[in-house]
């Protein structure tokens, strides 16, 4: 699809329009009322950064993105100059309309990019692996204009909305040749490194496969060649079973403390009939998670009556493989441990990967559903 004056109707009544930006990137406005989006990118073009490169680490086999040139990206400004607001005045941000619904659009410092040519991840892995370029996608999601609001903020329909945004982001990044794995997340406030407090989040679609999904496959292989069942259906008919540690529920999804949760705050939310992807969900079950989402970050944000930062991320199974195996879920994890303080990663956490918790997860599990929502 073209980026300039291309046009899509997607579920819940979404339209999506593509234009092009003043520097070449593609932003994509996500609308629910048949807005006209017709205004230019004012700003002089820039040249875009050059690709980075990823190198293998050989000690453990993990790749490593290096991206010099994020370094000068913008760092906490003000609300007046906040890239991410809508344009006004002689303000011109990344979004040239005065308003928008949802949009998204191509990340100025990505970590990744598309290749110029063809491309392809080594498959000999030790100290003689090649450097090659950092090949992957990084889009970034704003969720509403309103500057000084979050998603917990947000109307049910504008939930919607961004999950719509979101399936179609997968759906498009997955026909990509080069991508392996998307990631939507969301980083929220400066205790886990947010640099812009404007309500988004961003798209990482990755060339490879990070260590994490490599090792939630290399369990769910081993789980199924030993019962014949998948792991995360496994877990989620435990999490029924001891109802200790559900937090929320619906008809359509269910929001648990795992059972062996790493941080202070760790939420898991996953539809109840398992799929692999975002692309996969129901339209109904996709009607049923807004609901559940604000309900969720309100019960988080209300055990100590602040605001909570927190990583809210969409586990999904990897593009090429394994979508037999992994299920969709959505990850959201918090280093508050009380007001005033945070688990910090230390020796066992950062050196080790041996993660050590100061309560049980049936304890924050139980903080969260007492805590008492409003009308």
């Amino acid at each position: 699809m073209s980026s300039e004056h291309a046009s899509k109707k997607l579920a819940a009544g979404v339209i999506r329009n593509d234009r092009e930006m003043s520097d070449g990137r593609t932003i994509r406005y996500y609308d629910t009322h048949g807005q006209t989006r017709n205004a230019p990118d004012l700003r002089p073009k820039e040249d875009q950064p050059g690709i980075g490169e990823i190198r293998l680490d050989s000690l453990v086999n993990e790749w490593v993105a290096m991206a010099p040139h994020r370094q000068t990206r913008i760092f906490l400004p003000p609300k007046e100059l906040c890239p991410l607001c809508p344009t006004t005045g002689e303000l011109l941000t990344e979004i040239p309309e005065a308003t928008y619904d949802v949009v998204v659009f191509d990340n100025r410092s990505p970590s990744l990019r598309p290749p110029d040519g063809p491309w392809k991840l080594p498959q000999s892995l030790g100290p003689e692996t090649p450097i090659v370029p950092a090949a992957g996608i990084c889009e970034v999601v704003c969720y509403t204009p309103e500057h000084g609001n979050s998603f917990g903020d947000l109307s049910q329909s504008q939930v919607r909305t961004v999950l719509e945004a979101w399936r179609d982001r997968t759906a498009e990044l997955s026909e990509q040749e080069f991508i392996e794995q998307i990631f939507p997340f969301e980083n929220r406030g400066e205790e886990v490194g947010v640099t812009l407090t404007h309500p988004h989040g961003q798209i990482y679609a990755y060339s490879y496969l990070p260590s994490r999904v490599e090792r939630m496959l290399a369990a769910a292989k081993l789980h199924k060649e030993r019962t014949g069942r998948v792991l995360f259906d496994d877990l989620l008919a435990r999490e029924i079973k001891d109802e200790v540690r559900i937090v929320a529920q619906n008809e359509h999804w269910i929001a648990f403390v795992p059972y062996a949760a790493r941080y202070p705050f760790e939420i898991h939310v996953t539809p109840r009939k398992p799929v692999a992807d975002l692309t996969e969900l129901s339209l109904e079950v996709c009607d049923a998670f807004p609901s559940i989402s604000l309900e969720v970050l309100k019960r988080l944000d209300g055990v100590f009556g602040i605001p909570m930062a927190y990583i809210a991320a969409w586990h999904q199974a990897p593009v090429r493989q394994g979508r037999d195996l992994l299920r969709l879920h959505w990850q959201i994890t918090s280093v508050r441990r009380a007001p005033g303080k945070l688990k910090y990663l230390a020796g066992s956490e950062s050196a080790m990967g041996a993660f050590i918790m100061d309560m049980r997860p049936e304890q924050s599990a139980q903080q969260l559903r007492d805590v008492v929502l409003g009308k």
